[in-house]
């Protein structure tokens, strides 16, 4: 191997810096073990580039947009100029507007109040809670979990020339998938709800991590993500797109900020002027801190260089998946098949295992935190299981003893941040634990299972 080609390996290699990758917990059998965070899907730890950002720029907070003094205007600029970054970060149109918000929940849930009053939503089930569930005022076509990319859009091709009347409508989409981690296909997606005169909405919080998100190339219409998946903690998160229904629509929150003018009308009302900006929606003082830590997110993910991150993460999934695949009592959970392209997020189901107790097993005995459950996507997971997706269940366990069987999974999930090592004891603990059995004895507690103490 040449020098050049050995660096470059190592590039590949290495994981960027994390909060967290020197934090030991205690095993339940004995000592300690540095924590194997593979739960990414559900929060990333933070870049460390992140966390040193903020602590950089924390003594000079200060409230934006209404004060004159310096650390008002410093913090203006800054939050302001987050807004670009996200913006060079996702392509948008110059036109679009970039508003932060809470979370991909938050954002999902403001484009619903925004969108017109005869709008038809057109939403697969195999969507994140965050994309199934905030079109309650709307008229919402559900869709049947496709088995091909290519099913898929023929599924939406077909319910779009369906509808009637033909007026507006909007698709929303996952762009990967929070349980399988497949690759949705988004810009075959986006071509068909536009040759049916719709819009499209991209729920990328589990794909702008591990991939580059182009407005323009995929041609969606609005990106939905979060800060806390995207290595950038304090409860942030954007939506980001088309103006026009955005600027129509009344304020998701009435209040300060999202005004331009207001004043008494002589018969004693009060008249509002709302800013026609990405102001109009975000009412309150705005959380500065999180819109510049998605911002700093942002530039390192660019600056390390996604063809770089994305050859080392799938260096990754190619590991666990040979290595889950060696062990006949696991099923790893799949709507494309095994050759379709997928980011870290792989769910599972071990034969003879309550989940919960697997996964309560891999945290006490190995110092390994995955989840387990229906990961907030009940329908898809009851497809998956092959139970009706209809049936109800909790976000966490079900009350299911350790042994039984329940109607739940487990996920583990990687990123940027995750060392070699993290992957290879998580393989090795999943075929100790189905070869030789808990080391421990387990209970269940609270819906949750835990060690008998």
């Amino acid at each position: 191997m040449s020098v050049s080609t050995a660096a470059a390996d190592r590039s590949v290699r290495s994981p960027l810096p994390v909060l967290g990758r020197d934090v030991t917990v205690p095993l339940v059998t004995g000592g300690e073990v540095a924590y194997a965070a593979l739960d990414y899907a559900a929060s990333a730890p933070a870049l460390q580039r992140v966390w040193d950002d903020v602590a950089a720029y924390a003594p000079y907070y200060g409230s934006v947009h209404r004060g004159a003094g310096y650390l008002s205007q410093l913090s203006t600029d800054l939050f302001e100029n987050a807004r670009r970054t996200v913006a060079e970060f996702l392509d948008c149109r110059a036109d679009d507007q970039v508003v932060f918000t809470r979370s991909t929940t938050d954002s999902l849930n403001l484009l619903a109040r925004a969108i017109p009053a005869d709008c038809r939503v057109f939403v697969f089930e195999t969507e994140h809670h965050a994309s199934l569930l905030p079109w309650r005022d709307a008229q919402v076509t559900y869709l049947n979990a496709p088995r091909t990319p290519e099913q898929a859009v023929a599924t939406l091709e077909r319910a779009l020339a369906g509808r009637e009347p033909h007026g507006p409508a909007l698709v929303c989409v996952t762009g990967a998938s929070n349980v399988t981690g497949e690759l949705w296909p988004v810009r075959e997606l986006a071509a068909a709800a536009h040759a049916h005169g719709a819009r499209i909405v991209l729920d990328a919080a589990q794909l702008a991590p591990h991939h580059p998100v182009s407005v323009q190339d995929l041609d969606v219409d609005w990106v939905a993500f979060s800060g806390h998946k995207l290595y950038a903690p304090f409860g942030s998160g954007v939506l980001a797109g088309r103006a026009d229904w955005l600027r129509e629509a009344e304020p998701y929150l009435a209040g300060g900020g999202a005004s331009r003018r207001v004043s008494r009308r002589t018969d004693g009302g009060v008249d509002v002027e709302w800013h026609e900006s990405a102001a109009r929606h975000e009412a309150g003082s705005p959380n500065v801190i999180g819109a510049y830590s998605i911002a700093s997110a942002c530039k390192a993910l660019t600056e390390a260089g996604f063809d770089t991150l994305v050859a080392r993460e799938q260096d990754l999934i190619d590991r666990v998946r040979a290595g889950l695949a060696e062990v006949p009592q696991v099923k790893i959970l799949s709507l494309f098949g095994d050759d379709a392209p997928r980011v870290g997020v792989i769910s599972f189901v071990v034969e003879g295992w309550n989940s919960s107790h697997f996964a309560a097993a891999l945290s006490a005995e190995y110092g390994i935190g995955v989840r387990d459950g229906l990961f907030c996507a009940h329908p898809l997971v009851r497809t998956l299981l092959g139970s009706d997706p209809q049936t109800q269940g909790e976000c966490g366990a079900p009350e299911a003893a350790p042994g039984e069987k329940s109607l739940n999974a487990i996920r583990v999930s990687f990123g940027a941040g995750t060392p070699d090592e993290h992957v290879e004891r998580f393989v090795t603990a999943v075929r100790e634990l189905v070869s030789d059995g808990a080391r421990w004895q387990y209970r269940t507690e609270d819906g949750r299972c835990v060690p008998a103490v």
